[in-house]
């Protein structure tokens, strides 16, 4: 056997120096007989006496040689196993299917189970499955728990070619291709001192009082001070209680600085201190509110107050009476229970109108745009910015892809009428043709960038402009060179009047105009039912001054009888859940143009019948469900809907799922309204 023995590798070439020698030699002789016999005599003698001696010691000593070898490699075995099984780092192999195959003495210690081999890994800790396993020959972290303790596993793939043959600690199966190694590391410890570190940052925040004139406004003189000593004690006793620095910085502006570590109290609280303030009663008719913005990055402590900034100019664009925390990741939202009262002054609308006039003077042409399947109060509005770009004598264009049944009526008018030109309304694929670098691009009536008509637009012009009425959205338009977002307005088309009667004395609206603004403000304020304020009559009135058309409106806003009948089976469809709110849904759509106007008409019509405090009408159209979500005060919609991927007002909101399965759609409705009873955001 060990005749059959062969040497490899350096240790042979090792073995053969005295052969490699006895040739040197050898080659030195030869020279030497050229320079002198004799010593070359005499140096054969030597080489041959050396060739002996050294052939000699190799074929005597050889097979011990081999049996010192083989005896090393089995202690060396034996202290290699030995040592693998008694080290001190959790580490098991286990084949492509989990299946532990051995584990050395730490790793069943974690276990707290002697016998594991032949068991699954999934069976102790299941989030340690084949689904994690790495794939080909590479290494994958993930962090675990088990019992209380929390590791980092390292799983490798390792490749069983010619394993059986050299390892004699275990043996594979033969038809095994690989297996997978996994050692633990114990991070329990460090993970202690890392949230308790992460505990101690300090996040930054401001509170504002939104309605601070308007409340002040509405409480007698000697009792304003009192007043505003309460809204003081309040907000300072509700951030004691969370070891929080607060500071007030201006009459009606906050800055608080709060550990990390009470974050989840005042989640779990939902911001109390919103309703404990509207409680708050000196006399004041108006009851005051508060806005919350707090930054939860935790990088530094610069991007902690960015992000603060970023959150309370959030919540006062959504109306106010809210709390907002804004992280990298994500924004969340509490409160905005209360509908956020439209102020009287219109400075805000004149200063817009006046950079929007400057703005428009620079450029030579104007891009107006609303969301997709736009609806009345985006075409007026657009109309009516068009009507001031043509008075600066800008070129202006309207995009329009889709010609929906509630605005084809008005499109066709605009169409029919020689006043203006053909190409008044483009398509997305035309409006690139037009633009160049001196073009400005007006968004109107959405603040979301994936609802406009040509998002592609968004990116193209170098000044951007957004008007909108609806509550800014998580992903707002970024960017925008001049944003007027006003939560409280009734209509994109109210707030397009207030700026056109400031942007121009000698803007003169036409009778189709005016009527198309008007029917934009109809729309959105169900006849002037929901959503209105004085300068919502203000400015409807100075409509019907430029000649808005009140008959002409209302044969517009009739509908079919098709239609008529796809209403009346809807509501006929509708469950009362919860006793408080009309669900219904309609697949069946096919004799109706417009099935989302006609969901958003029955969803109002749905809040006529005793005890809805909201309605949510679903419709199938173009493989996608909508979603018509309508209240009047007691429930806000527009929490329901952002739940939902969507948005909107209070009042007034919706979304949509991108699948067709209408019973589906309407239990994640239910689902959605279940969840925020149970944690109190909306009550019935």
């Amino acid at each position: 056997m060990k005749n059959k023995i062969e040497i490899k590798g350096k240790l042979k070439l090792y073995m053969q120096w005295p052969s490699i020698m006895v040739l040197l030699l050898v080659g030195l002789n030869a020279w030497m007989y050229r320079v002198d016999k004799n010593v070359a005599i005499v140096m054969s003698v030597f080489i041959g006496v050396y060739t002996l001696v050294a052939l000699a010691l190799y074929f005597s000593c050889k097979s011990h040689i081999f049996s010192d070898l083989v005896e090393f490699a089995a202690q060396y075995g034996v202290v290699q196993n030995t040592l693998l099984r008694d080290l001190a780092i959790p580490y098991a192999i286990m084949l492509d299917d989990g299946k532990i195959i051995w584990a050395n003495n730490e790793f069943l210690n974690v276990l707290k189970d002697g016998n594991v081999q032949g068991s699954y890994l999934s069976k102790y800790i299941p989030d340690l499955n084949r689904s994690v396993f790495p794939e080909e020959q590479q290494s994958v972290e993930i962090e675990v728990k088990y019992g209380t303790a929390s590791y980092v596993a390292e799983l490798t793939k390792v490749s069983v070619k010619g394993f059986n043959e050299s390892e004699q600690l275990f043996q594979l199966p033969k038809e095994a291709e690989y297996f997978v190694a996994i050692y633990l590391r114990d991070v329990t410890e460090l993970n202690k001192y890392m949230r308790k570190h992460e505990d101690q940052k300090l996040l930054a925040g401001f509170v504002y009082v939104d309605n601070y004139d308007e409340m002040m406004e509405s409480v007698e003189e000697v009792r304003q001070s009192l007043l505003l000593a309460l809204i003081d004690r309040k907000i300072n006793q509700y951030f004691g209680k969370v070891d929080a620095i607060i500071k007030k910085l201006e009459k009606d502006k906050y800055f608080v600085a709060v550990r990390k570590k009470h974050l989840q109290n005042l989640k779990e609280d939902t911001f109390s201190l919103l309703e404990d303030v509207k409680a708050i009663n000196m006399g004041n008719t108006t009851p005051a509110t508060l806005s919350i913005g707090l930054g939860t990055h935790g990088e530094s402590y610069a991007y902690t107050s960015n992000y603060a900034r970023m959150a309370i100019n959030l919540a006062l664009a959504r109306g106010g009476d809210q709390a907002v925390l804004k992280s990298q990741e994500e924004i969340i939202y509490f409160g905005g229970k209360r509908e956020q009262r439209a102020k009287n002054t219109r400075v805000k609308a004149r200063v817009k109108a006046e950079a929007m006039k400057e703005m428009m003077m620079t450029k030579d042409t104007v891009v107006i745009m609303g969301h997709q399947l736009g609806d009345v109060d985006s075409l007026g509005a657009a109309i009516g910015l068009y009507k001031a770009a043509t008075i600066l004598e800008k070129k202006a264009y309207i995009v329009l892809n889709e010609i929906t049944v509630s605005i084809r009526h008005l499109y066709e008018a605009y169409m029919e009428n020689g006043n203006y030109p053909k190409n008044l309304f483009v398509t997305s694929k035309e409006v690139e043709e037009l633009l160049d670098d001196n073009t400005m691009i007006i968004v109107v009536d959405t603040n979301k960038a994936e609802l406009t008509e040509c998002e592609k637009l968004l990116y193209l012009g170098k000044t951007l402009v957004v008007f909108d009425h609806h509550r800014t959205s998580s992903k707002p338009i970024e960017n925008t060179t001049l944003s007027y977002i006003e939560p409280h307005a009734s209509s994109t088309c109210e707030m397009v009047t207030e700026v056109l009667q400031y942007m121009d004395e000698e803007i003169k609206l036409t009778q189709l105009e005016a009527s198309t603004l008007y029917a934009g403000i109809m729309v959105d304020t169900n006849n002037f039912m929901t959503r209105t304020g004085v300068r919502t009559f203000e400015a409807a009135a100075h409509l019907r001054r430029n000649g808005a058309d009140i008959e002409y409106l209302r044969k517009m806003f009739r509908t079919d009888m098709g239609a008529y009948r796809v209403k009346a089976e809807i509501v006929s469809k509708a469950e009362m859940y919860h006793d408080a709110f009309a669900i219904s849904g309609n697949s069946n759509m096919e004799q109706v143009e417009s099935p989302t106007i006609v969901g958003a008409q029955v969803a109002n019509e749905l809040l006529n019948v005793e005890n809805v405090k909201a309605a949510f009408v679903l419709t199938l159209y173009n493989g996608k469900i909508y979603v018509s979500a309508r209240s009047i005060d007691e429930i806000n919609v527009q929490i329901v809907m952002e739940r939902l991927g969507g948005g909107g007002h209070m009042n007034s909101a919706g979304t949509q799922f991108h699948y067709g399965e209408m019973s589906k759609a309407i239990q994640e409705v239910k689902t959605c309204l279940d969840k925020l009873i149970e944690k109190g955001e909306i009550t019935i």
